[in-house]
């Protein structure tokens, strides 16, 4: 960072590189659009090396640019106005929810199956969320953000995101119950049935 911000274009690209994928991941599943999330993560990026003055190095920079793709996403949906709650199956790319959901060494096919089915009703449950609740589960749970750097990333106090985050995962335990998904123990598709 220290190299981009004495004008280095080498060492910035080393660090698009390094964060393309995450921020893309969350921008894709802000705008629920593949292809407009490539266009929007390039301009995250755009954005970023034109704020570089701006960037204060006491704070993490993977927050600095998470925020800017936060806004840059929601500055699309409000320019668009989009249905941000789609009710068909969602992002094309779930390989993120799959990678903590899905065990290649599982020699069960049944049981590999299932957490394949979990992760995808898992991900769209989380598009269902509000973009605010969406933003901070992504960031917490994908990106493993802390609350305080979510706050950071989000522009938001401390408790909001305690807040957003307590009201995210009720909402999805219903609407995960909804798609007959239960907690191990209960009735239903869940892991203890």
């Amino acid at each position: 960072m220290a190299s981009s911000l004495a004008g280095s274009e080498r060492a910035f690209y080393d660090l698009v590189r390094r964060y393309e994928r995450p921020v893309y991941a969350l921008v894709v599943r802000m705008v629920r659009g593949p292809a407009l999330a490539e266009d929007l993560a390039q301009e995250v990026f755009v954005k970023a090396y034109r704020a570089l003055a701006s960037y204060d190095p006491a704070r993490k920079f993977s927050s600095w640019l998470f925020k800017i793709a936060h806004n840059t996403a929601l500055d699309h949906l409000r320019r668009q106005e989009l249905d941000t709650v789609p009710l068909e199956a969602g992002v094309e790319d779930r390989r993120d929810w799959a990678e903590v959901l899905i065990d290649p060494a599982a020699a069960n096919p049944e049981a590999a199956a299932g957490r394949r089915d979990l992760a995808r009703a898992l991900e769209r449950a989380v598009g269902r969320l509000r973009p605010e609740y969406r933003a901070a589960v992504l960031l917490r749970f994908q990106e493993g953000l802390s609350y305080q750097e979510i706050a950071e990333t989000l522009d938001q106090p401390l408790g909001t995101i305690k807040t957003n985050l307590h009201r995210a995962r009720k909402a999805l335990a219903v609407l995960m119950a909804e798609a007959g998904w239960s907690p191990p123990g209960e009735t239903g598709r869940g892991a203890g049935a």
